[in-house]
């Protein structure tokens, strides 16, 4: 199921014990395609500091309600290694963040998390289990190594800096990013929303993932392996609908390129 990021950005995390604060942004891998955390603001009961949550912990959404459960505790965000969300992700914190949940880490698999397809088959299922998770990992783990990570992620990305990014097709620029649509089976990020209108009196449309040739931060521009008319034909986006299955073919037909339901990891119940 494909949700917007302004569908995510109004969901509130809630743990198993209380509400832990609303979705403020999402970091995503630009390499793997996926959202690797949910930056949440926790409000007054946690001083407004902000925190990330991974997908590994998240269980069955209630949409409706606008609710985004969770399988840690307060106790455990107010106590998790703190973060300034306005400074790019180190290695060391993401190593440290999956250490205190007890989560493998996910950049030595060969899947988009680590040794699985899916954040949710990571979760430890007990407290015990977690801390014997903790103390193999760090058994494996030397000081060398753990010193050695990179200084930041450079394929983590913030979705709401990349919302405006410009977009640079192969002959000339075409528009800018409007949005995201990510598949929360998979917390996959699937297409970009792309406003058009910057060359011509133009429309929205959905560019998969799959044509993006790669991110540029310093310039803020998405660089596609598409030309503008190709863009320009896409089939309309209507943000007001969600994308069904028909739709979602007709994309991927018209940019030559195979849907995600082709990839054997991809969940039984995607759209395409």
């Amino acid at each position: 199921m494909l949700r917007t990021l302004d569908e995510l950005e109004a969901c509130t995390i809630r743990a198993t014990d209380g509400d832990v604060g609303l979705v403020k942004d999402l970091y995503f891998d630009d390499k793997a395609w996926v959202v690797r955390y949910l930056v949440v603001e926790t409000g007054t009961w946690l001083a407004n500091r902000q925190v990330l949550i991974s997908p590994i912990s998240i269980g069955q959404s209630d949409w409706l309600d606008e609710i985004i459960p969770v399988t840690i505790t307060k106790d455990q965000v107010k106590h998790s290694p703190d973060i300034d969300t306005h400074k790019p992700v180190s290695r060391q914190h993401e190593a440290d963040y999956l250490a205190y949940y007890g989560y493998p880490d996910y950049w030595g698999g060969e899947d988009a998390w680590g040794e699985g397809a899916f954040p949710s088959g990571l979760a430890s299922g007990s407290r015990s289990e977690q801390d014997a998770f903790r103390t193999a990992r760090e058994a494996t783990h030397s000081h060398d190594e753990m010193v050695n990570l990179p200084r930041h992620d450079p394929h983590l990305r913030s979705a709401d800096a990349v919302t405006n990014y410009h977009i640079h097709a192969s002959n000339g620029d075409i528009g800018h990013v409007e949005g995201l649509l990510v598949d929360v089976h998979t917390w996959a990020l699937r297409y970009l929303v792309v406003n058009t209108s910057n060359w011509w009196m133009g429309h929205l449309v959905a560019v998969p993932v799959k044509v993006i040739e790669h991110m540029n931060w310093l310039d803020a521009t998405v660089s596609l392996a598409l030309t503008r008319e190709a863009v320009k034909a896409a089939p309309p986006y209507d943000g007001k609908a969600r994308l069904n299955r028909q739709q979602e073919i007709s994309i991927h037909n018209h940019y030559g390129r195979a849907g995600y339901r082709d990839d054997p990891t991809a969940h039984k119940q995607d759209d395409i």
